[in-house]
């Protein structure tokens, strides 16, 4: 009776501390007077945890605030800088890895590009990026507290890529060979549930309840914020919509089926047309940026980018009238495009999509250009790191 007592006390307290510590997150600075009456805990209560706060160098203090008529408070502010998250978006031909504080600030960054490399020189690649991201952290209380990594692929909940085509990975246990080789906490994440997550927190998505990020690069995937929440279905496998079928008799995709919408609406599909229309093969000359160069003075360029663009709005179109999202965001490699993909995206909703599902509907770019993923991934850490959830609805 007295151990069932004490531990929920135990749990009291936790959930307690929690609590004062993420209204000292979302409202820094703040003084103990007003967490109590926001929180309704006691001031006693409140004060207790708040030293604990402090012993922990999770929060600070700095003072005094403005009075309200007795003495002026002290007040209190998250330490943001006590330690930081590495972010890595795993692309399939670029790594962008981050160094982010506590609070999503980024402040330091790494990129390298490269061209089907096999699953062991991405992995020495990833490791260069995460040694030099650790090397440049700055000092801090708790140093590196954890690395995310966001992949184009199914991942399950032990962190295992099951199946990544674009890459041709199947079942790496990618969470154990980075946690082996470093020490520190790492979550593996799919891709577009990071850049959902990450758009949520800190990009176009904050005032979103009901948000979908199409990832759109060398493959397509979706992100989805339901009711507030990142949605990830019944093993976390949801969002897999780039291979969503949208021509029955279409060609074969890496994924083993036929007809999937990123081999119409993808940066790789755009580099294929491009190379058709310049009767070449797909090379380094025929890239993205070479053909944003290009499409101002070619009409040809500028053609396939607004097949693309339609195409994407055939995916989305599929997608707002099964979730009936508040938000669209559209980012990745693609979002580069944004001049020439929009109006045909906007255009083919505007014309197929239900009436009533085009109310209150938002369709944008993300304001993170490439680096949802990796803001995503490096806030899942810190969730993880301090206990709490930092977005809510």
């Amino acid at each position: 009776m007295t151990i069932q007592h004490t531990w929920n006390q135990h749990v009291v307290k936790k959930g307690n501390k929690s609590i004062v510590f993420q209204y000292i997150i979302n409202h820094t600075p703040i003084s103990r007077a007003d967490i109590a009456k926001a929180t309704g805990l006691n001031k006693s209560t409140v004060s207790s945890l708040v030293s604990e706060l402090l012993d922990e160098n999770l929060i600070y203090e700095s003072g005094p605030g403005e009075s309200s008529g007795g003495r002026r408070p002290v007040m209190l502010l998250f330490n943001e800088l006590s330690g930081f998250s590495i972010g890595i978006d795993l692309g399939v031909n670029y790594l962008l890895g981050i160094l982010t504080d506590l609070s999503g600030n980024i402040v330091n960054e790494e990129k390298v590009h490269f061209t089907e490399l096999p699953y062991e020189q991405i992995q020495e690649e990833l490791f260069t990026m995460i040694t030099t991201l650790i090397k440049n952290a700055p000092s801090s209380t708790y140093g590196v507290i954890g690395i995310g990594i966001g992949v184009p692929g199914a991942v399950n909940k032990e962190g295992e890529v099951l199946h990544a085509p674009n890459l041709m990975w199947e079942n790496v246990k990618l969470k154990s060979i980075v946690e082996e080789k470093y020490s520190i906490p790492v979550i593996i994440a799919n891709e577009a549930n990071a850049g959902a997550y990450g758009e949520k927190k800190f990009g176009a998505g904050k005032d979103a309840n009901n948000l979908v990020y199409v990832s759109a690069g060398t493959g397509i995937g979706a992100g989805l914020i339901l009711n507030g929440q990142l949605y990830q279905g019944n093993n976390g496998f949801s969002g897999e919509m780039g291979h969503m079928t949208i021509e029955v008799d279409g060609p074969q995709c890496t994924c083993g089926s036929n007809g999937c919408w990123e081999l119409y609406a993808s940066e790789k599909a755009l580099l294929i047309k491009a190379a058709l229309v310049q009767k070449t093969a797909v090379s380094s000359e025929i890239s993205l940026e070479a053909l944003l160069k290009l499409a101002p003075e070619d009409p040809h360029i500028l053609n396939l980018f607004k097949e693309i663009g339609t195409y994407l709005g055939v995916g989305i179109n599929n997608i707002i009238q099964t979730f009936n999202p508040d938000h669209v965001i559209i980012g990745n490699r693609l979002e580069a495009a944004k001049h020439y993909l929009n109006n045909p995206i906007v255009t083919y909703i505007k014309e197929h999509t239900q009436p009533f599902h085009q109310n209150e509907l938002e369709v944008s770019f993300s304001q993170l250009s490439t680096h949802s993923t990796a803001l995503g991934v490096a806030a899942f850490t810190v969730e993880s790191f301090l206990q709490i959830e930092l977005v809510t609805t």
